[in-house]
């Protein structure tokens, strides 16, 4: 394996947003166009093309091209900024008001008005079926105070929700579509106000969407449309880029970098995320209802030696669920699981466990989920913790561990980020939360923590209370955090106007197609 020195890992992570190259040639862009359809590899189908209803953090890569938000973030802060909503205040710590922009409608006429506003986040935050209620837990009410005006009454401060509202939660789906769908779910029929409207969808195969023509940002989309097909093995997928069937690969693996850049026609763009892989634990379900058998997994695994292994080195082990260069990382909480074999299994004889009791571990099956299993087993191995992956595709597996089934005592997963860390530990470590597998109770000091990090606008107060969140996560070992990896997407010479954003998710925002 080509070890990856320090300073090419720095190199990719300041250049993160640094122009593109081509063959090692600066590369140039000319002047934005219209037209062409813009092919991506995708390494997941979809669990849903609803936002309320999906459960995979994959699903934005298409849920961006067709749903637009109440709010945005900037690409390299996460900072939120107008989207849907043209402004916002908070007119007192429990009121935010919104002022929709006027004209839009959606892909089927409906107009993007107050009243679409009110329905898509009453049912955001209520519908039985919607898997996003915890985003919006401190809502109390929404009203409509004008045409375009909508008014949230908080429960409690909450000064997380511009953020949230530039995930699935503020993104706005069609009434009219809603109602009309059988369930009230428009999961293979989205009709949002994005750039693109849906087209078509062949099950596991790709998913077509067209330019929407009366979309409110001037002169965006630049492609008539997209065409995103599924390929899960990630290898496959780039050979599609470098052969040309495919223009745009994204969550390319590092160890394809190095092989991909050897293609002439084919640049690479990377940067930072707050992209994390992790272990992902049912704390309702022996053997992790122990505190002792999780804190044991967490000593267990060498972070770096995962890194180099499996990573190519191209990421950042990882101790929490926010990186190094997050404003809210705390120094010392990341030093409370350094690899300790020995203490691993000192605290599994305390806690009583078999050594070797084998723990049943859902994952995935492409060949580099595949990798990190086996780099895991070997690890666990070493501390006498037995395990044995169960794989599914990534909607499957997902579905199947955090729905109803409540299959297996943990996942190797990703969490993808979200533009509020607050968002972050709200989905994940609050009692009802729906990445809360077991739907277990936590410390009621870290939910009132949590609700702390919301309760004000000053970055030091956040920051503090962010610390308290992160220490109790980790102190009690609700997750086991592996590594931060880089965002990697490679694409032919046509496409113009890719950028990297810190949640290495894509939005093709600027993207257009040169000849």
């Amino acid at each position: 394996m080509t070890m990856t020195t320090r300073r090419e890992v720095m190199a990719l992570i300041s250049g993160a947003l640094a122009s593109t190259t081509l063959g090692g040639r600066a590369f140039a862009e000319g002047p934005p166009k219209k037209g062409g359809t813009l092919r991506i590899s995708a390494p997941a189908n979809p669990s849903s093309l609803d936002p309320a209803t999906g459960g995979a953090g994959s699903d934005h890569a298409f849920l961006f091209t067709m749903y637009d938000t109440l709010t945005e973030w900037e690409f390299d802060t996460l900072k939120p900024k107008p989207g849907l909503a043209e402004s916002w205040k908070f007119t007192d710590p429990t009121t935010l008001v919104l002022n929709i922009r006027a004209g839009i409608t959606f892909h089927d006429g409906t107009p993007l008005d107050a009243e679409a506003v009110r329905f898509n986040l009453e049912r955001n935050r209520s519908d039985a079926k919607s898997n996003i209620k915890a985003d919006l837990l401190s809502v109390a009410a929404v009203e409509v105070t004008g045409p375009q005006q909508v008014t949230l009454k908080l429960k409690t401060p909450d000064t997380a929700l511009p953020g949230i509202l530039s995930d699935r939660a503020g993104m706005m789906v069609s009434p009219t579509a809603l109602k009309a769908a059988e369930g009230g779910v428009v999961t293979r029929k989205p009709v949002g106000a994005g750039a693109y409207s849906f087209v078509s969808w062949a099950d596991g195969e790709k998913i077509v969407v067209k330019r929407n023509e009366k979309y409110w940002k001037p002169e965006r989309p630049l492609p008539d449309a997209i065409e995103i097909s599924i390929i899960p093995e990630l290898t496959t997928g780039a050979r599609s880029v470098t052969a040309g069937q495919n223009d745009l690969i994204y969550q390319l693996p590092p160890r394809q970098k190095v092989i991909i850049e050897r293609a002439s026609s084919v640049k690479v763009v990377h940067g930072p995320t707050l992209y994390v892989l992790q272990i992902f634990l049912n704390w309702a379900k022996p053997p992790f209802d122990n505190l002792k058998v999780r804190q044991a997994l967490n000593f267990a695994i060498d972070r770096e030696s995962f890194v180099k292994a499996a990573l190519a080195g191209l990421a950042e082990p990882a101790y929490m669920n926010l990186p190094k260069a997050h404003w809210a990382y705390d120094a010392e909480v990341a030093k409370l699981y350094p690899y300790d074999p020995d203490r691993a299994r000192k605290l599994l004889a305390e806690a009583g466990f078999k050594e070797g009791t084998p723990i049943e571990l859902g994952g995935y099956p492409d060949q580099d989920s595949v990798q990190r299993q086996e780099i895991l087993i070997e690890q666990l191995r070493k501390a006498g913790i037995g395990v044995r992956f169960v794989n599914a595709p990534i909607a499957e597996a997902s579905a199947a561990f955090f729905g109803a089934e409540k299959k297996g005592a943990g996942l190797l997963s990703a969490w993808t980020g979200r533009p509020d860390p607050s968002l972050t530990y709200s989905l994940m470590f609050t009692k009802d939360a729906y990445y809360n597998a077991g739907r277990a109770p936590v410390p009621g000091e870290l939910e009132a923590a949590i609700k702390e990090s919301r309760a004000s606008e000053d970055i030091e107060v956040r920051r503090k209370a962010f610390s308290t969140v992160q220490r109790l996560v980790m102190e009690n070992a609700f997750v086991v955090p592996l590594a931060f990896q880089f965002e990697l997407v490679a694409m032919n010479k046509k496409v113009q106007g890719y950028r990297p954003n810190l949640l290495g998710k894509p939005k093709y925002d600027d993207v257009w197609l040169g000849s």
